[in-house]
């Protein structure tokens, strides 16, 4: 971080994105949100304010609670597992997080009881007897979308359990006709249990005066007039055991709601960092903190974020958002993200086939301040790539490069041939940095890219490519293109927020660094390094491949393991070699546990041991249950594929493969090793 500016005028900023749900993968929704706010970050440390960034994964909640009961694994190991997935991406995306934490951790538990303490303290936190649909099978309360079935108003089927698809209408899930439970399939029943209520109506005044004050976008705090004018509700804050989350202080079998704690990892994820940087967190969260604290989130979320969250900020003695961002979703192609089209695109699927910084330009040139959804129209996007950034700025940069290193050493001339020109892009930077500061992305792109085409037009007028056929024009090929450099680096200050590893390399390029304040000045009588191509152009075939590729992971999520016939209605496949068969590992393995498996014709889980303690367990479905119970199975040595890579299945996580024989159905057997062989021997 530099230090540009008077440590007087030096801000306190800490800024924030909406955590991600633990029990999926980054897309390209999220990242643009993600990309929206580290583009504004790394302006704001540009500028030389002490600027934090932080997020965290939202990882409580009956969904991460359930997925993980699916995969057979603990939530602490999921939600583990996933963290670092989004962490990959997230950095391989380049937000530049100060931290990235957990919802599950020490400081947010700390926080969340020592909020909810202080709530229930000054009065704030109220008890009441609630009537809930409750799965008699799985022993647990059902939330509203574990819960289907027929519309109460319009009367179409499968409907989820508080809002119909068919005809739009919202209802509790104890409307709900012939109701069953997502996740057993039973039907629920409705069963009392003591809640605990967050007294959100007694902040009304406090919360009219604060969205109204300026820290909420004019659309944000007319959408949340409706509110007011409906009365503003308890807020239901707890959760009944089995929940995956922290109990309630005095309260046991009761869990905080994940919404009581996913705002709150913003303050666990920041105290995690001070502990570690030695950051005085009480600067930026005590209730008379000058620091500034921005919140960046989707529309889906604004009340959680500008009614709960501030008024229990409020209740609790913290202090209150300096702003909250909404921004809209992300479209494909003018339409919903589509997993059939292929246009549900995961991060890392876009990673492995695009350039990071194509989708960061993309968003920052129609990003607003306003809450409108953004659409990524993939043929624009690589027509704007291609034009913008290849053929706008980097274009200025190969045009000028060669001259200045093949003619004279790689010196740029101490001459400005054209002062009024460099003056035009030079002096935008103060009218850029509002841009940036409101937000205003396109804008600020827009405005870029006119500076870049004037620059363009001024060498293509110029033409150093015939003059330097001319010996007596030397002198004036140095000054028009070492004045082309200049600009590119001008332009390349201004987009350093949006495209950082470009920023980069053209530093090397132009072995300089790229401060925000350099836009003010020129480099004269300075040496340049060789040019390389600083970015390739956008190939449409990348595209589809990529677009193909979601495709094809949501064919592959779907796949199950199917069980062959005879021998002569199944031909062999095609032929291996030795080294191929020589990579597998074959471990004798003890089946510690087996069961049926909801919904599957065929399969068994198997949990296998490959040691005597059962220290290192698989879990592996097998497709054998037309010839064993599980009873038969437990406590019988099998043969296991040990180094065969886990296979995501719509029942869980399989962790390898047990051998078995036979023609199929009752005729199939597992290879059952000698009485000698001990779990975790390599079979040879």
């Amino acid at each position: 971080m530099h230090s540009e500016i008077p440590s007087s005028n030096k801000r306190k900023i800490l800024v924030t994105c909406a955590l991600p749900y633990a029990n999926g993968s980054i897309h390209l929704g999220h990242l643009l949100e993600h990309i929206q706010t580290d583009i504004w970050v790394r302006f704001q440390r540009m500028r030389g304010h002490e600027t934090y960034f932080v997020c965290a994964d939202d990882a409580h909640g009956t969904p991460i609670m359930l997925k993980a009961q699916e995969l057979g694994i603990k939530p602490e190991q999921m939600i583990a597992g996933v963290r670092e997935e989004h962490m990959a991406d997230f950095n391989d995306f380049m937000i530049s997080f100060d931290n990235y934490h957990s919802t599950h951790s020490e400081e947010n538990k700390a926080f969340a009881e020592d909020i909810y303490n202080k709530l229930n303290a000054n009065g704030h936190i109220k008890t009441r007897t609630i009537s809930q649909l409750y799965d008699p099978e799985k022993g647990m309360f059902l939330p509203d979308r574990f819960v289907k079935g027929t519309c109460p108003k319009c009367k179409s089927e499968d409907e989820n359990g508080d809002s119909c698809d068919s005809c739009g209408a919202t209802y509790s899930p104890t409307e709900v006709i012939n109701p069953r439970s997502v996740v057993s399939g039973a039907t629920p029943v409705l069963k009392d249990s003591e809640h605990y209520f967050f007294d959100l109506p007694t902040f009304e005044q406090m919360l009219k005066d604060w969205t109204t004050s300026g820290s909420l976008q004019e659309e944000m705090a007319n959408k949340l007039n409706e509110w007011f004018e409906s009365g503003l509700q308890q807020w239901d804050i707890s959760r009944d055991a089995p929940y995956f989350g922290f109990e309630i202080p005095n309260a046991p079998g009761k869990f905080f709601y994940v919404w009581l704690d996913a705002p709150i990892g913003y303050m666990g994820s920041f105290k995690n960092l001070c502990d570690k940087q030695n950051i005085d967190f009480d600067s930026y969260w005590h209730e008379n903190s000058d620091a500034e604290l921005y919140h960046f989130i989707g529309k889906d979320i604004i009340y959680f974020h500008s009614l709960f969250w501030p008024a229990m900020l409020e209740g609790a003695g913290y202090r209150k958002p300096t702003s909250v961002f909404a921004h809209g979703f992300v479209t494909v192609n003018g339409a919903k993200m589509s997993k059939s089209k292929g246009t549900f695109i995961k991060g890392r699927t876009y990673l492995d086939h695009l350039n990071p910084e194509y989708l960061r330009y993309y968003y920052a040139a129609k990003l607003t301040n306003r809450i409108d959804d953004l659409d990524l129209n993939l043929e624009d996007f690589a027509q704007r790539v291609n034009s913008d950034l290849v053929g706008k700025v980097v274009n200025i940069a190969s045009r000028c490069a060669s001259f200045i290193t093949k003619r004279f050493d790689g010196m740029l001339s101490s001459h400005i041939e054209n002062p009024a020109l460099a003056e035009e892009v030079t002096s935008a930077g103060d009218r850029l940095a509002e841009l940036y500061e409101k937000r205003e992305f396109a804008k600020a792109m827009r405005e870029i890219m006119a500076l870049a085409d004037k620059v363009n037009e001024y060498i293509a007028v110029k033409e150093p490519w015939v003059l330097v056929k001319d010996e007596s024009q030397q002198q004036a090929v140095q000054d028009i293109c070492s004045l082309g450099i200049n600009l590119f680096r001008t332009l390349m200050i201004y987009l350093k927020p949006v495209l950082p590893k470009l920023a980069e390399n053209t530093e090397v390029f132009l072995n300089d660094e790229l401060l925000w304040d350099g836009h003010k000045t020129l480099l004269t009588d300075h040496k340049i390094n060789k040019f390389k191509a600083l970015l390739q152009r956008v190939d449409m075939e990348k595209i589809e491949a990529m677009t193909e590729a979601s495709k094809e992971s949501l064919t592959q999520a779907k796949a199950e393991v199917k069980t062959t016939g005879p021998l002569a209605d199944d031909p062999i496949s095609p032929e291996i070699q030795f080294d191929d068969f020589a990579k597998i590992d074959l471990r004798i393995a003890k089946i510690v546990k087996a069961e049926h498996v909801e919904k599957a014709d065929k399969l068994l889980r198997l949990e296998l041991a490959l040691d005597n303690e059962g220290k290192e367990t698989r879990q592996v479905f097998a497709g054998i249950k037309s010839a064993y119970q599980p009873e038969d199975l437990t406590g019988k040595l099998t043969v296991m594929v040990a180094n065969l890579a886990p296979r995501k299945m719509r029942f869980g996580l399989s962790e390898g493969m047990v051998l078995a024989a036979g023609p199929g159905g009752k005729d199939l057997w597992i290879l059952n090793p000698d009485d000698g062989a001990q779990p975790g021997m390599r079979v040879k």
